[in-house]
């Protein structure tokens, strides 16, 4: 060979190896999503938790944990719609993609059936600059033309329209892309089989990755596998929980079954054996994805995310879990159906072992994530996310993202009513969008939301109720409709 093709021949091979290590040195990301875990369902937010997590409690001391962290919506769908497109909810008008509602004095307000494939979410802005993208696990955002591979992710395995499996265990009904599994095969250890797969392929191809693992853990049907299911009924019996006293609340005001008087039950302790076989077999997965990272010597390279997309389930679908002190659950504007679970690992930047008190919000991880991987801002896009970076180099750091804003016109199948919300500082006020009635709260001081300020506290009534109105106006938030079978009117609120 020619001296001249040698040169030409070493340059090109220099350059290669360079490109595959700078490819390298880009942050991984690593995005976990549970479906319906509570705040309280973790150790590291509960040390007092009936369930086992001790994955996620290494986790979490091995990072940052948020103790005031907000999901955008008690639902999940919306939520997730938050996390890929950096908006809220009101503004996409997905404040429900599904229809499971239930009927009310008036009808709800009218919402889109999928995450429109014209917004251009964080897994495209990852795509965009060089990462490999997967989608692992439940989408429910959308069918044919609006999938996970219609969204920025070039890998699609376990996502589809549907929200829920009807088993959790093989066969799958229900769990679209996702190839058949042996009889048996639980379907959350399968997805962190996929997701072990999709991080060793990469690895391979020494290219960074974005990976969103979204469990369909621990939605129902509530299911486990059984030898942990009876680990947790002895444990139940062991701790004298396995009798009905004391575990229910037979209903707080407004929690009623709809069409009728009867008290919605609350569950107030945790001692669901199935569930707890459910959370701990979540955690276990978790586990097994963060130890194949260690396996790669990728940890040092790949920040790590884990959250939920909505308060537990405690008012309805089994009452498998209790989100006390805080009030309600899945479907419900109060905190035990918005306040969610988060930790995050960045290897080097978030010091371990950290907990930052600072309000966030669903919405402000696409700005978050790529400011960590240091790619440019879209902030045309995630117009209503604030990137909580500073907070993570440090949880004192001056940090103020403004209001969160919650939207949720629809009554909820899990008994919740309709409402808007504001959290700003230490007070959220919630709205009824039924009859406009106000509910004032000082969160540190009342976390259960039942001692309403809005008397006491006008000054902040009158500054927040503000806030709200402008913000619904802004964008463009739907309101109740005229009941079709009554012909009732909503009232007119903003």
């Amino acid at each position: 060979m020619k001296p001249r093709f040698l040169f030409l021949a070493s340059v090109l091979l220099l350059f290669s190896q360079v490109s595959t290590v700078r490819a390298q040195e880009k942050l991984n990301v690593l995005f976990i999503l549970a479906d319906d875990l509570g705040y309280r369902d973790v150790r590291f937010n509960h040390p007092e938790t009936f369930y086992e997590t001790p994955h996620l409690d290494a986790l979490a001391k091995s990072g940052m944990v948020f103790t005031d962290f907000y999901a955008a919506s008690p639902v999940c769908s919306p939520t997730r719609a938050s996390i890929l497109t950096g908006k809220y909810p009101a503004r996409l008008g997905t404040t429900n993609l599904f229809t499971g509602q239930r009927a009310g004095k008036f009808d709800p307000a009218d919402f889109e059936t999928e995450l429109a494939p014209s917004e251009f979410t964080v897994a495209e802005a990852f795509q965009e600059a060089g990462y490999r993208t997967g989608h692992v696990g439940k989408w429910h955002l959308g069918g044919a033309g609006a999938l996970p591979t219609d969204q920025g992710f070039e890998v699609n395995r376990g996502g589809g329209e549907n929200g829920l499996p009807h088993s959790h265990f093989a066969p799958y009904k229900n769990v679209s892309n996702l190839a058949p599994g042996p009889e048996g095969e639980y379907l959350t250890s399968r997805l962190a089989e996929e997701s072990v797969d999709f991080i060793e392929e990469t690895a391979k191809a020494g290219v960074p990755f974005f990976l969103h693992l979204s469990f369909y853990a621990v939605h129902t049907p509530l299911q486990a596998p059984q030898e942990l299911v009876a680990k947790y009924e002895k444990k139940a019996a062991e701790l004298g929980l396995n009798t009905d006293e004391g575990r229910f609340d037979p209903g707080h005001e407004r929690q009623v079954w709809p069409g009728t008087e009867e008290p919605r039950a609350v569950r107030i302790r945790q001692d669901h054996a199935v569930y707890a076989a459910m959370v701990e077999s979540l955690d276990s997965a978790i586990g097994r994805v963060l130890a194949r990272l260690d396996d790669l010597n990728l940890r040092d390279s790949t920040a790590v995310v884990f959250t939920s997309d909505n308060g537990g389930n405690a008012t309805s679908e089994g009452l498998p879990t209790s989100n006390l002190p805080y009030r309600g659950g899945k479907g419900w504007i109060y905190e035990g159906g918005l306040r969610v679970p988060l930790v995050v690992r960045w290897p080097g930047v978030a010091a371990p072992g950290t907990v930052c008190a600072v309000p966030a919000v669903t919405t402000d991880f696409y700005p978050t994530l790529l400011e960590m991987a240091g790619l440019p801002a879209k902030p045309e896009q995630h117009v209503d996310g604030v990137s909580f970076v500073p907070l993570l180099r440090n949880p004192f750091a001056k940090f103020d993202r403004g209001p969160i804003f919650f939207h949720y016109p629809h009554y909820s199948n899990q008994g919740g009513f309709p409402a808007s919300a504001v959290r700003k500082g230490n007070h959220k006020l919630i709205q009824d969008l039924e009859d406009g009635a106000w509910e004032l709260y000082d969160l540190p001081t009342d976390a259960q939301e039942h001692n309403n300020l809005e008397q006491l506290e006008s000054g902040i009534f009158e500054e927040f109720s503000g806030l709200l109105n402008e913000w619904r106006k802004e964008v463009g938030a739907k309101p109740l409709k005229k009941s079709g079978s009554s012909g009732a009117e909503p009232p007119v609120l903003w």
